[in-house]
This record gives C-alpha cells, structure tokens and sequence, in this order.
C-alpha cells in the first residue's frame, strides 16, 4: 500500500529505507542542505512521495520515495 502520510511511511522498512537512500542522494548531489532559516525569509517546502515501481512482468522492483 502506498502511504498517504509521512507516519503511515515510517511504519514500513520498506519505505523508510527508500526515504534513506533518497536523503542520502540529495545530500551526496548537494541538492539538500540543512540550514537555519535567515530572519525575514520565506522557507520552501517539500514533502514525500511514494511510488511503487514494478519490472517489466508486473512483479515489485522497488520502493521509491
């Protein structure tokens, strides 16, 4: 099943571990960094998303967040 909320995510090692591996990508290509937020700017927000990708006969390949 794929989560609608980020705490029905947590509760499956099947996407916690795909929500590791894509921090771990955004940190390793520097497209995410941690920072505190500056007085009188404006944060921009992000969320997860969840798909489940099959191969080719149908069968699950993998968990991508």
């Amino acid at each position: 099943k794929i989560p609608v909320l980020v705490q029905e995510a947590l509760i499956d090692r099947n996407w916690v571990r795909a929500m590791n591996e894509e921090t771990k990508a955004l940190e390793r290509n520097s497209t995410l960094e941690i920072v505190d937020i500056p007085k009188n700017k404006k944060v921009v927000g992000c969320r997860w998303i969840y798909i489940v990708k099959c191969k080719s006969d149908g069968t699950l390949d993998r968990h991508k967040a």
